[in-house]
């Protein structure tokens, strides 16, 4: 598998430094969210300085509106392009959002019948659409596709792929793997982002929720998956000190790397002291 750090569990670094980071901590690459760094720049020429850094093996479409990229489509298709002029193998994005009325969006999505032919250049670079949260007190999910079976079966008939996220599937049902085994046995999964969920915060370190995260990575090793896990942190769960972050990130990997090779013992429950990261400065 490819262990993969997403740049938004560092985004209150500089972007260059989140790309040494990663690099030095020992990740395979990164995913690369489209934030207010690529406003009005040439991106091309950015992307080219990073990948001079570490591997980039995803984009992930902008979820805010940024100056130059226009709305929810266009960033897509930008971004799409981007990863095209780069080689960058794969986009993620989210579904549009009902709450937001994000009606065009939503026609939009329906309106395309073959994402990888029409918006993926003839399978240069794969479309994969995000399973989302659900969030507040009484557990909406704010987006479309939030039914896990009309997701795969939209994915399928649309030739989508699918980013599965650990923590928004979690947000909604904390015993996940049925759900997961249901997209892995459609053949669409190619990322998996990984983190913790509890207390109603996403993105927290493994063993800082509620998730059973090394039973899952122990299903997971038990499947032919070879494509890419994305650690993707909220930044408040790493120590704010970067020599810090840097040991915190190897000791992350290195749990991630156990867990995942076929030499784990599977038997080994996770407890919150397998990886001994402190969230403090």
């Amino acid at each position: 598998m490819i262990l993969s750090l997403s740049t938004g569990s560092l985004f209150t670094l500089p972007l260059q430094r989140v790309f040494e980071l990663a690099a030095e901590s020992g990740f395979d690459g990164v995913e690369l969210i489209i934030n207010q760094d690529f406003q009005r720049i040439n991106s091309t020429k950015l992307v080219r300085s990073l990948q001079g850094i570490t591997t980039i093996h995803s984009i992930h479409a902008p979820f805010m509106a940024l100056d130059g990229w226009g709305g929810s489509v266009d960033s897509l298709k930008n971004s799409v392009a981007l990863a095209a002029e780069c080689d960058i193998p794969m986009v993620n994005f989210h579904p549009p959002s009902w709450m937001g009325l994000e009606i065009g969006f939503w026609r939009w999505l329906y309106s395309v019948n073959d994402f990888q032919k029409e918006l993926g250049l003839d399978g240069k670079v794969a479309i994969a659409m995000e399973n989302m949260p659900w969030v507040g007190k009484w557990k909406i999910n704010p987006n479309i596709l939030s039914n896990m079976q009309r997701m795969v079966d939209f994915i399928r008939d649309h030739n989508l792929y699918m980013t599965f996220d650990c923590t928004h599937i979690g947000s909604g049902k904390t015993d996940f793997i049925n759900e997961f085994f249901l997209c892995y046995d459609s053949g669409r999964i190619l990322n998996i982002h990984f983190s913790d969920y509890g207390h109603d915060r996403e993105h927290l370190l493994p063993g800082h929720g509620i998730l059973p995260l090394t039973r899952f990575l122990n299903h997971l090793r038990s499947t032919e998956y070879q494509s890419t896990v994305t650690l993707e942190l909220d930044p408040r769960e790493l120590p704010k000190a970067e020599h810090n972050i840097l040991e915190s990130l190897k000791e992350i990997l290195q749990f991630l790397r156990t867990e995942t090779s076929p030499q784990a013992d599977s038997r080994r429950e996770y407890t919150q002291e397998t990886i001994p990261v402190s969230s403090a400065s």
